[in-house]
C-alpha cells in the first residue's frame, strides 16, 4: 500500500474517533491523539483555543514540550501557532533553525529541541476568524514529510467539524444548566417573597446589574444559600 493510502486510512479512522459524542475537552484530546497518528512526521501535538477575551490557551496536548512551546508563542505573540490563529491558514516551518520569520521565538524553540513545526487553524467563527488551532512539532526531523501539509489540511476539516459539534453540545448543556438553576432561583424568590414569576425574574436582573455579575451566578448563589439553610 502506498504512503498516500496509508495517510488516507489513518485520517478516516481518526475522523470516526473524534466525531464520537464526547465533551469538549475529550474531543480536544482525541483530536491531538488522532493528529499524532494521522499527520506524518510530528511527535508533539497540541490544540489552542481562543478564550472569550481574545487570548489563546492550550487545552489538550500530547508531548511534554507542547505547553511550553505554545505558551512561549503566546507570550512573544509570534510563531506558527499564533500566526495560524491570526491568518486562519496553514503555517509550515521546516528547518526551523534557519527560518527568519520569528526572530524571538526560534532560538528558544530550537533550544528546546524543535526542528520543524506546522500550525493550522481548526475552527472558524461566523466572521471567519480562527477560534482554535492545531500545533504540530517535530523533534526528530528538520524536513516536513511530503504528505504532511495535505494530510494536516484534510485532518483539520474533520477535526473542525468535531470541534464545532462538541462546542455546540457544551454551549447547549451550559444553557440548559443555566435555565435549570435560574428556574430554581425563581421558585425560591416566589416562595420567599410571595411574588409572581415576572417579579422574581426582575429581582434577579436587578441583583445581576447592581452586583455586575452574571444572572446565572446570582441564581446559583440563591440556590446554594437555600441548600445550606
Amino acid at each position: 500500500m502506498n504512503p498516500r493510502s496509508d495517510v488516507g486510512q489513518a485520517i478516516a479512522l481518526a475522523a470516526r474517533t473524534i466525531n464520537e459524542p464526547q465533551s469538549l475537552d475529550e474531543t480536544l484530546q482525541a483530536i491531538t491523539e488522532a493528529a499524532t497518528h494521522s499527520v506524518p512526521g510530528f511527535d508533539q501535538v497540541g490544540v489552542s483555543i481562543m478564550r472569550k477575551n481574545g487570548t489563546p490557551e492550550t487545552r489538550a496536548f500530547t508531548g511534554d514540550l507542547v505547553p511550553r512551546l505554545d505558551q512561549l508563542q503566546y507570550d512573544l505573540s509570534e510563531g506558527p501557532c499564533v500566526d495560524s490563529l491570526r491568518h486562519s491558514d496553514v503555517i509550515a516551518a521546516p528547518r526551523l533553525r534557519h527560518d527568519q520569520r520569528w526572530p524571538r521565538y526560534i532560538p528558544e524553540a530550537v533550544g528546546l529541541g524543535v526542528k520543524a513545526q506546522l500550525g493550522i487553524s481548526l475552527h472558524l467563527d461566523h466572521r471567519g476568524t480562527a477560534v482554535a488551532g492545531l500545533n504540530l512539532y517535530s523533534t526528530t526531523s528538520e524536513d516536513l514529510d511530503p504528505e504532511a501539509e495535505a494530510a494536516a489540511k484534510l485532518f483539520a476539516t474533520h477535526a473542525a467539524i468535531a470541534l464545532g459539534n462538541a462546542t455546540q453540545r457544551e454551549q447547549l448543556n451550559e444553557a440548559l444548566q443555566s435555565r435549570k438553576v435560574i428556574g430554581q432561583a425563581l421558585g425560591i424568590l416566589m416562595e420567599r417573597y410571595d411574588i409572581s414569576e415576572d417579579r422574581a425574574f426582575a429581582f434577579l436582573v436587578r441583583a445581576s446589574s447592581h452586583g455586575n455579575v452574571k444572572l446565572r451566578e446570582v441564581a446559583e448563589a440563591l440556590v446554594s444559600e437555600r441548600h445550606r439553610a
